[in-house]
C-alpha cells in the first residue's frame, strides 16, 4: 500500500497532468477531456450514469436527459444489461438513436455473465437494448466474488466471448469493474497478465471515505496508472451512502465530494444523474475543475478520516445491495450461486 504523503502527491501530479492533456477546448466543448487509459480515446471526463438513468418518470424523460447531457459536452456514457432489468439499456437506446447522438458518445455496458455462451447472449441483448452494431467499451460487471476472476479466465469463460466479439467488431474495448474488494481487482490484473491480457479500463469506487478503509485508491490505482489502463471511478457519493454521512456531518460539500474524485487520476467519473438539478451540478464542477492541491486534499482526508475509518458508510464493500448478481445469482450462468461475496 501506498503511503498518505506518496498517494496526495501522485494523486495531485497525475489530475494536473490528465486536467491539462489534449482535449477539445472550452469554447467547443466545456467539459474537459482526459484520454482512456493507453487507448488514446477521448472521453470527458464525468459520465452519465446508466443505472440512474432508467430511473426517471418515463423514456421520454430519460431521452431529455441524455440529450442534455451529450448537448453540455458529456460524451460518456455508462450502462450495464441488468440495469433496471434492462430499462436503463432499453431507454438509453431509444435516446441516442434519434438524431444522430450515438455518433457524439463513448458507450459502455456491462455483463454479468461468467460463461462464454450467457456473455455472448447478454452481449446481443445489450446491443439489441442500445440499438447499436458496436459498443466501444465492454466490461465485465461485479467482480465481487472470491472465484469470479477464475471463472471469466477459464476455458469457455467469459472473456473467451469478449475476445471473439472484438474480433467480429461487436466491442472495441475491454475492462472490469467491482466494488468489494481491492483484493479481488488485484486478482483480476494478475489473471489477465498470466493470459497476456491488459485490460483497457477498470472501474471503482473513488470517493472521499474510500482512502481511509479498504481503499481502492491507495491499492488499485498506483497499479492502473503504472500500466497505462484507464481508471473510471464510481460511487462518489455511494448512492446515497457516502453522502450522506458526509454533508450531514458537514465534513465536505457536493462539490468537493466530485472534485476529490476529479482530482484523482481518473480517466472519467461516472456520476448518478436523475434531474436536471445533478446534471446542472456534476457539468458546474467539471467545467470550472481544477485539481486539488497536495494541501487540499490532506485536509479534506483529514476531515473524512474519523467518518472513513469504520468502513460502515461504504455499504458497496460492506453489504449487498449493491450486488446485483447477489439477488439474481443466476445471471452470472450455470453454476452462479457458486462462489461467495466477501461478508456473506
Amino acid at each position: 500500500m501506498v503511503d498518505r504523503r506518496t498517494f496526495i502527491a501522485g494523486s495531485a501530479a497525475a489530475a494536473d497532468a490528465a486536467s491539462s492533456g489534449g482535449g477539445a477546448s472550452a469554447r467547443d466543448n466545456p467539459i474537459p477531456q482526459r484520454k482512456l487509459g493507453r487507448t488514446n480515446e477521448m472521453v470527458s471526463c464525468i459520465g452519465l450514469g446508466g443505472a440512474h438513468i432508467g430511473r426517471v418518470p418515463d423514456a421520454a424523460a430519460s431521452a431529455r436527459l441524455i440529450h442534455a447531457a451529450i448537448d453540455r459536452g458529456i460524451t460518456f456514457l455508462d450502462n450495464s444489461w441488468d440495469y433496471n432489468d434492462g430499462k436503463s439499456e432499453e431507454w438509453m437506446g431509444a435516446a441516442l438513436a434519434q438524431g444522430g447522438y450515438r455518433q457524439r458518445v463513448f458507450l459502455m455496458t456491462k455483463v454479468d455473465g461468467r460463461d462464454k455462451a450467457t456473455a455472448t447472449k447478454q452481449l446481443d441483448e445489450s446491443l439489441r437494448r442500445l440499438k447499436t452494431d458496436r459498443l466501444d467499451l465492454w466490461q465485465f460487471h461485479e467482480v465481487v466474488r472470491s472465484n469470479d476472476p477464475t471463472r471469466i479466465f477459464a476455458p469457455g469463460g467469459a472473456y473467451e466471448a469478449a475476445v471473439e466479439a472484438q474480433r467480429a467488431g461487436k466491442i472495441r474495448y475491454i475492462g472490469f469493474t467491482g466494488h468489494k474488494k481491492p483484493a479481488i481487482h488485484l486478482e483480476m490484473l494478475a489473471l489477465a497478465e498470466e493470459h497476456g491480457w491488459t485490460p483497457d479500463t477498470v472501474q471503482m469506487p473513488v470517493n472521499v471515505l474510500d482512502p481511509h478503509y479498504d481503499s481502492f485508491v491507495r491499492q488499485v490505482m498506483p497499479e492502473l496508472v503504472r500500466r497505462d489502463i484507464g481508471v473510471i471511478g464510481m460511487k462518489t457519493f455511494g448512492d446515497p451512502h457516502i453522502y450522506d454521512a458526509v454533508t450531514k456531518a458537514k465534513l465536505a460539500t457536493p462539490q468537493e465530494m466530485l472534485r476529490f474524485s476529479l482530482s484523482q487520476p481518473t480517466s472519467v467519473v461516472v456520476t448518478g444523474i436523475n434531474t436536471t438539478e445533478l446534471l446542472d451540478q456534476a457539468v458546474a464542477v467539471a467545467t470550472d475543475f481544477a485539481p486539488m492541491t497536495e494541501a487540499e486534499m490532506s485536509e479534506l482526508l483529514e476531515r473524512t478520516r474519523p467518518l472513513g475509518i469504520t468502513g460502515q458508510h461504504q455499504m458497496m464493500k460492506i453489504g449487498f445491495e449493491f450486488d446485483s448478481t447477489h439477488e439474481h445469482p443466476e445471471w452470472l450462468g450455470p453454476g452462479g450461486e457458486q462462489g461467495l461475496i466477501p461478508g456473506q
